[in-house]
């Protein structure tokens, strides 16, 4: 039966890893030969082909419930009920609508809206809705985050920005909305947020500051992930009654076992419905669940076996739920522990035990949180050995028991009042570690590093003694020590980062490295700390020899302050520096200065007579091997006439489209002059300006210009000097993305 489970849970695992689906029929077919092969006592096969075509039947109904192509950009009336917990932040409202219905028109059941300046929404209520429409897409950059997998994982078919909109019915069934209002109101000591996540998993209320402390000191999922708080719960349920039967205060006539067992169980499915039941509190709960039932049959059970069934429970609930970084944090978390604790010969004192389990938690992790691109936090074994006790056995008590008194008014303020300070105290203690020690990006390692690492993590959790057990060192070490790749001499390698409606290109030589322009910020979403940053560090990039800001626009200029406050920059120039911050100390663009790297050259060129913003980019030229690359900023037709008299009109093969395309730029005359080969448009999939323009478009085909698109190809890869085509992360294959173009 466990192979034939094992076989099941990798059949529903296997969609995570296909490039495209298969044809909708093989869905059907596949169980058919599962039952076929039954009666031959093939059980594992026919399990996995269970499982395969389970998990494929629903990623292909998620597929099918995204947005229609043709509604792209559209607005419409749409009228739905909002789920979730709606969170409001610098102005703007975001949540979630289902059972979304707009008239003549199939919409996807689930919509992820966002709506600018609009009034209070909470979750029950029923509204109709102006919204613009917008197909599920998000940046795509090397070893990032990938939101079209999140949003596919929730099974949101579209997003959309709400215009105008009316309430039709008052909120129905909003209880933890109503309990999260209710928190909201009372004295925490200014902890509401946080006690908020810690009850309802709702993180909403945190600032960046307290989410930059616990993702520093590895504590994340003390708050928003309540698995093992769920655990606690129904573990002082069951031995709360154990002990009450024990010293004859329960009643006879009532089986003390089975009532341990069914309100241990009541207590933490009760728990898990108020922290939103996500996957590492279903996780928690199938495994209570399945524990209880077998105590209750006086059975041992055993570690693995649980963990098994719930892993292949959750999937069978939602396929798609492997597509998210919790699932495997927290199956992979447990797995670590059963390994570590299970099967040892003789017993550790419990200090031993709490000190090692964090530490082998943190080894065992490493080369996940790698693979999922996510940081590793150096200080989180210490953190968590002081912080998981705190939250678990003197903050959680207070909070909880607070929450189900609210409707009694002074005990339930107090009891919160103190939760709120008890989690002050652990803030303060948390910034403390963090101040010290901040959560590592690792940079990419290839596949081969990457199995040695995992197979090193694996032998250092082994007891000890066993043979080979100190290779797991020097092999783990190997993710952090990794050889580096090292461009030759005269080549340049260009990354057009994904930072939609903005600019960001990184260009390294052998021994230097360059950023031009450092991604937009609107508002309160700088996307310079939250893409800009992280892909420097995951390629590996420690350093900037240069900054260079084309101009002082929010779109090309916005990320510069993160970059600079993240890692060292040795020189900034800008130009339009006077217009940038003053902490920044840019320096102005000199047009016709000139240097070379590693047998790389540079040449910069600025219009003496611009008279805006766009019109003083400071415009770059890169030559490597005889290849040609020009990045423009948002120089506009009269300042690409200017360029045109100058040293840097001369045949280009790589051109970054001036202004994203827009119809004011790319001119036929700087066509003409440049002849590219090739043009790079950044720009927001969608975006308000029209960017590229398709005049504009039409020109470059007209020429016979290969376009490459951030809104269609995410991040681009190009090797200057070889005179190759460049690599795209669309072409990195994953079934819930679109299709590569067919022509360039």
């Amino acid at each position: 039966m466990r192979t034939g489970m094992m076989a099941l849970a990798l059949g529903l695992l296997a969609l995570r890893f296909l490039p495209v689906l298969p044809p909708a029929g093989l869905w059907l077919l596949l169980p058919v030969v599962g039952l076929m092969l039954l009666p031959f006592r093939t059980f594992p096969l026919a399990f996995f082909l269970f499982g395969f075509s389970w998990a494929g039947a629903n990623a292909q109904w998620a597929l099918n419930d995204r947005l229609a192509l043709n509604l792209d950009g559209e607005t419409r009336w749409v009228e739905g009920r909002v789920t979730g917990l709606p969170q409001q932040a610098e102005g703007v409202v975001r949540f979630e609508l289902t059972d979304s219905q707009s008239r003549r028109t199939r919409l996807p059941r689930h919509l992820r809206l966002a709506w600018y300046g609009g009034p209070p929404v909470n979750s029950g209520e029923h509204w109709r809705l102006a919204v613009k429409l917008k197909r599920p897409v998000g940046l795509l950059n090397p070893h990032g985050f990938d939101y079209d997998a999140w949003l596919l994982a929730r099974h949101i078919g579209a997003t959309g920005t709400v215009k105008d909109g009316q309430r039709l019915r008052e909120a129905q069934w909003a209880w933890r909305d109503g309990i999260r209002q209710r928190l909201q109101a009372v004295d925490a000591q200014g902890r509401t947020g946080a006690l908020t996540a810690l009850v309802l998993g709702d993180g909403a209320g945190l600032s960046r500051e307290d989410w930059q402390v616990l993702q520093n000191t590895g504590t994340v999922h003390l708050l928003v992930i309540s698995g093992q708080h769920i655990g606690l719960l129904a573990g002082v349920v069951y031995l709360l009654i154990a002990g009450l039967a024990r010293y004859g205060l329960w009643p006879k006539r009532l089986p003390w076992l089975p009532w341990a067992c069914g309100m241990a169980f009541a207590a933490a499915l009760g728990y898990g419905l108020l922290a939103g039941f996500e996957v590492p509190v279903r996780r928690a709960c199938l495994m209570i669940g399945l524990v209880l039932l077998w105590r209750l049959r006086f059975r041992h059970l055993g570690a693995w076996w649980p963990l098994l069934l719930a892993f292949d429970g959750v999937l069978l609930l939602d396929p798609l739920a492997s597509l998210q970084p919790g699932f495997w944090l927290s199956f992979a978390a447990v797995a670590v522990l059963i390994f570590t604790f299970g099967g040892r010969l003789g017993p550790w004192r419990w200090w031993q035990t709490w000190t090692r389990a964090q530490w082998l938690i943190a080894i065992g992790l490493c080369p996940l949180l790698l693979a999922l691109g996510l940081p590793i936090s150096l200080s989180g074994p210490l953190a968590n050995l002081l912080a998981v006790p705190w939250v678990s056995l003197v903050v959680l008590p207070p909070a909880l028991l607070g929450t189900m008194l609210l409707p009694v008014p002074y005990v339930s303020e107090g009891l919160l009042w103190l939760a709120g300070g008890l989690i002050d105290l652990l803030f303060k203690g948390l910034a403390l570690m963090a101040g010290q020690l901040s959560a590592w990006v690792p940079v990419a390692v290839p596949l081969w590093i990457w199995a040695l690492g995992m197979l090193g993590a694996f032998l250092l959790l082994l007891p000890r003694g066993v043979p080979l057990r100190p290779l797991g060192w020097p092999m783990l070490l190997l993710l952090v020590f990794a050889p580096r790749h090292t461009l030759p001499e005269g080549m340049a390698e260009v990354w057009q980062l994904d930072v939609g409606q903005g600019l960001a290109i990184l260009v390294r030589t052998r021994h230097h490295t360059l950023l031009y322009d450092a991604g937009p910020r609107f508002g309160d979403i700088d996307l310079g700390e939250r893409v800009v940053l992280p892909s420097l560090r995951k390629l590996g990039v420690n350093g900037l020899d240069l900054m260079l800001i084309s101009h002082a626009d929010a779109d090309h200029a916005g990320g510069a302050r993160a970059i600079a406050n993240g890692i060292p920059v040795k020189q900034i120039l800008s130009g339009d520096h006077l217009a940038l911050p003053d902490e920044l100390h840019a320096e102005g663009c000199e047009s016709g200065q000139q240097w070379a790297w590693d047998g790389v050259k540079f040449q910069l060129w600025q219009w003496s007579s611009a008279s805006d913003s766009n019109q003083k980019s400071c415009v770059l030229q890169i030559e490597a091997n005889g290849e040609r690359l020009l990045l423009t900023g948002d120089i506009d037709a009269a300042a690409e006439r200017a360029l045109l008299d100058g040293p840097l009109a001369v045949p280009t093969d790589w051109l970054q489209a001036p202004h994203h395309g827009s119809r004011s730029s790319s001119s036929v005359a700087l066509l003409s002059a440049l002849q590219p080969k090739a043009v790079l448009i950044s720009r927001g999939n969608g975006n308000s300006f029209g960017h590229p323009h398709p005049t504009v478009v039409a020109r470059y085909q007209k020429r016979g210009v290969a376009i490459y698109d951030s809104a269609e190809q995410g991040a681009i890869r190009l090797q200057l000097g070889r005179f190759k085509p460049p690599w795209t992360m669309l072409q990195e294959r994953r079934f819930w993305r679109g299709p590569p173009p067919s022509s360039q």
